[in-house]
C-alpha cells in the first residue's frame, strides 16, 4: 500500500518542483507515481512521486465547485498497482502532453521507451530524447484528438529512423557532432555543436564558439538542431 492510498477519492494540493502547485481529485497511487484529475480542465495529471514537494488534504469549501469524476482514466494499468514506467508503456503511440522544465510542455507521443529515458515525437520539435528522471506530469489528450488540431495522416506512423540507445547517455553519445538542442533551448548555451560525451558531461560549442560542458545529470531533452 502507498502512503497515498487512502487520499483517493478526496480533494488534494500537490506541490511539485519548481514550485508549481495543482489542486484535484486523487484518483490512483502507485509506488512512483499518482494520478490527479483536475475537473476545470477536465485533464488526469500523472504525476511521478519523485517530484511532488509537498501533499496537502485543504479544508472543505462550500463555495467551491464540485467536478463529476469520469468513469475511466485515460490510461489504464494492466496491474493492480500502477507504476510510472507501466503507464509510459501504455501511453506509447497515443498523443500525450510532457511537462519537464521551464514554463512550456511538450506535445506529442511516445515511440519507444527505453531503460532510463524515452523517445517522444513532436509535430514542432521532431524527434526528442526525454530523460524520465525529469518528467514532472504527463497528461493524456482525449482519444481522437491531436494536438495543434492537425490531422493525423500528416503525422509519421513511424518516424525517422534514428540508432536508439538503452541509457541516456548512450544516447547523447549517438548525437556527437550534430548540432542539438538541450532542454528545448532555454538559453544560448543549450544550443550548439555536441563535441563530446564523457564521463557523465556533455561538451557543447555554441554559435559564439564558445565551449560549455554540461552536467549530464541535469539534461533533461536533447533534440537535433
Amino acid at each position: 500500500m502507498t502512503v497515498f492510498k487512502d487520499l483517493i477519492g478526496k480533494n488534494i494540493e500537490i506541490e511539485i518542483s519548481g514550485k508549481n502547485f495543482y489542486s484535484g481529485i486523487l484518483v490512483d497511487s502507485g509506488l512512483d507515481i499518482l494520478v490527479l484529475y483536475i475537473g476545470r480542465s477536465q485533464r488526469f495529471y500523472y504525476i511521478p512521486n519523485v517530484h511532488i514537494q509537498r501533499v496537502k488534504e485543504p479544508k472543505p469549501d462550500p463555495y467551491s465547485e464540485v467536478y463529476e469524476l469520469p468513469e475511466e482514466k485515460p490510461i489504464e494499468s494492466v496491474s493492480s498497482a500502477i507504476s510510472f514506467r507501466g503507464i509510459l508503456t501504455n501511453a506509447k503511440g497515443r498523443f500525450v502532453e510532457v511537462y519537464v522544465t521551464g514554463n512550456k510542455s511538450i506535445h506529442g507521443y511516445l515511440t519507444s521507451i527505453m531503460n532510463n529515458h524515452f523517445v517522444f515525437y513532436s509535430p514542432i520539435y521532431k524527434t526528442v530524447f526525454i530523460s524520465m528522471g525529469h518528467v514532472k506530469w504527463l497528461i493524456p489528450y482525449p482519444e481522437h484528438i491531436a494536438p495543434y488540431s492537425i490531422n493525423h495522416q500528416t503525422l509519421p506512423a513511424s518516424p525517422a529512423s534514428i540508432p536508439l540507445a538503452r541509457s541516456f547517455e548512450d544516447q547523447c553519445k549517438k548525437l556527437e557532432n550534430q548540432l542539438v538542442v538541450i532542454d528545448g533551448g532555454d538559453s544560448s548555451e543549450k544550443i550548439g555543436l555536441l563535441q563530446k560525451v564523457s564521463n557523465n558531461q556533455l561538451t557543447l560549442i555554441t554559435a559564439e564558439r564558445d565551449i560549455v560542458y554540461r552536467n549530464l545529470e541535469h539534461v533533461k531533452t536533447i533534440h537535433f538542431a
